[in-house]
């Protein structure tokens, strides 16, 4: 959900870019946009997507709308086959100089590790649904009677097994549990160095809340230069063709998410980075779960405390 809400505030803020300064074009830009944030969702959650190839998407379906509210404006819309021609071309004459190719390192460095992150908690889920129902053996199942409900038999029904008399039996029931703590242990070190990697200046929240700037320094260049390119498209594409059409202003709703926007402030402790930082410093705690599940079974509530009379498996006795 915190990737989500990051992801809808980062079109937001991009979306309000092209309401605020560039109005007379926001409506096509912002479904330009829309589609942009829809492939970095899919990305992150686990589709086969490629981040160089959605970034350059975006740039490519942005150039014709640039080029007919910016470099070459006319009374109507150029048409969609002259449309298609500046998307072919965009690739070529480059009108927004750098910044695709700075964008394409920052999305591909920032969004793999997340989607490696979300990977990696979901595989973290599936290990402990799988170990949440235990199926015992029938020798497991035989000492666990004798060690809880056979004193009950003598009358003793007060009388808990000795530590480590429930140590012995319960180790022996979890012996599979315990070939899991050396692989759980390194999935949680794992964890620790890939949220550490993910810190610093290919932040995903840095990165995708600062898109709408590298947004505007791609507007900018291609205004800077709209004379040269003008020419070099009409080279390529012959000069415009237009229809008899022209398209809406901006319709984008810049209130929507003013309550989301709050969490995502550099002084909020809500941020994703402090989440992730307080989920694996919880996280930390459970390293010597799967090892350590007998002592925490016997020491909780199976076995007597120390010094008390303790059943042994065939009388109660002051020490084990």
């Amino acid at each position: 959900e915190t990737f989500e809400t990051l992801i809808r505030l980062s079109e937001n803020y991009t979306s309000t870019l092209f309401c605020n300064a560039y109005r007379n074009m926001a409506a096509e830009a912002t479904i330009r946009v829309q589609e942009f944030f829809t492939d970095v969702g899919l990305f992150i959650f686990g589709t086969d997507v490629s981040t160089e190839e959605f970034v350059n998407r975006f740039f490519d379906t942005l150039f014709p709308v640039v080029y007919n509210y910016v470099i070459n404006p006319g009374l109507t819309d150029i048409s969609l086959e002259y449309a298609e021609c500046l998307r072919m071309v965009r690739r070529d004459i480059r009108p927004f100089g750098n910044v695709p190719k700075k964008a394409i390192g920052q999305m591909g460095r920032s969004l793999l590790p997340s989607r490696t992150f979300l990977q990696a908690l979901n595989l973290g889920i599936e290990v402990i649904n799988t170990t949440d129902h235990l199926h015992f053996s029938k020798d497991c199942s035989r000492a666990l009677l004798r060690m809880q409900y056979c004193p009950h038999c003598q009358g003793l029904t007060l009388s808990k097994p000795c530590m480590g008399y429930c140590l012995n039996v319960i180790r022996g029931c979890l012996a599979n549990m315990a070939e899991l703590d050396l692989h759980w242990r390194g999935y949680i070190q794992s964890l620790e160095e890939l949220s550490s990697a993910m810190s610093g200046t290919y932040d995903i929240e840095h990165v995708l809340l600062n898109f709408h700037s590298l947004v505007n320094d791609a507007l900018v260049q291609a205004r800077i230069n709209g004379p040269e390119l003008s020419e070099q498209v009409n080279k390529v594409c012959g000069p415009p063709v237009r229809k008899p059409t022209q398209s809406p202003g901006c319709s984008f709703d810049q209130n929507k998410d003013n309550q989301g926007l709050k969490m995502f402030s550099r002084d909020s402790e809500e941020t994703l980075a402090n989440r992730r930082k307080e989920f694996i410093s919880h996280l930390r705690l459970y390293r010597a779960f799967y090892g350590g599940l007998a002592d925490q079974l016997c020491g909780n509530e199976l076995a007597a405390a120390d010094g008390l009379p303790c059943w042994n498996g065939a009388d109660v006795v002051r020490r084990y």
